[in-house]
């Protein structure tokens, strides 16, 4: 079976019991994520979450100017949109489809039955949430005191663990607006990270070349964020 066909390549879906599972699975839907989709807005009623396979989310603030920036990623570790069983609904912020791929999509109302059953996956949500209120807060004060370069490191570092491959398809605008910095800022960031041998840039495409290279450039907050996932997750898709 594919990666995007696997529900159990989604490490939540892979951790729950057997008996979870008969319950979940007939329900998950596998719906193909393009790049730039958007899966939910601010203030729209959120119907339904989504379980990444292959795909990475991002999710996104957005000001009245127009200005935006990353507060969180989330891939094959995690779900997208925790507002529904933490009682929004809605949400202020944005998620949108960083790097193409697939996911599984459960109804709003089928999660929530299942999460008030209070069994293995309420357990398995709850933690996530820790783990994603960890990387939002490091995130903002990684975007207040680290240099670009370092920023740029860190979002590498964190996709890469979300994908199946060192080849990530972004423009320097849209990382730009991921990151809120200029675009002349990436460039020239990507220009150092290039220049030294650790990935290589063409034509809206990333290729991480030197993994080991980029971890002893970044900041503390990648390990930061990567030691609290994999204390509360268990660093594999099971508890």
């Amino acid at each position: 079976m594919s990666l995007e066909n696997d529900p159990c390549h989604n490490h939540l879906l892979a951790a729950l019991s057997e008996e979870e599972r008969k319950r979940v699975f007939p329900d998950l839907e596998l719906i193909e994520m393009p790049l730039g989709d958007t899966l939910y807005s601010p203030d729209h009623l959120i119907k339904h979450v989504y379980f990444p396979t292959t795909a990475i989310v991002s999710l996104l603030h957005v000001m009245e100017s127009g200005a935006s920036a990353e507060i969180a990623v989330v891939g094959k570790e995690g779900i997208v949109g925790i507002s529904l069983f933490m009682g929004g609904e809605t949400t202020s912020s944005w998620a949108v489809v960083q790097s193409a791929g697939y996911a599984y999509r459960l109804s709003g109302q089928r999660l929530k039955n299942e999460f008030f059953r209070a069994e293995t996956l309420q357990r398995l949500l709850l933690r996530y949430t820790q783990a994603l209120m960890t990387q939002m807060a490091q995130t903002a004060v990684c975007n207040r005191h680290h240099t670009v370069d370092q920023q740029l490191c860190r979002w590498l570092l964190l996709s890469l663990d979300r994908l199946p491959s060192n080849e990530l398809t972004m423009t320097q605008e849209l990382i730009a607006n991921m990151l809120g910095v200029r675009r002349e800022g990436v460039t020239e960031a990507a220009g150092h990270l290039q220049r030294d041998g650790l990935i290589r840039y063409v034509r809206g495409k990333i290729t991480v070349l030197d993994r080991k290279g980029l971890e002893q450039r970044v900041c503390e907050c990648y390990r930061v964020v990567k030691k609290e996932t994999d204390r509360l997750m268990g660093g594999h898709p099971t508890l």
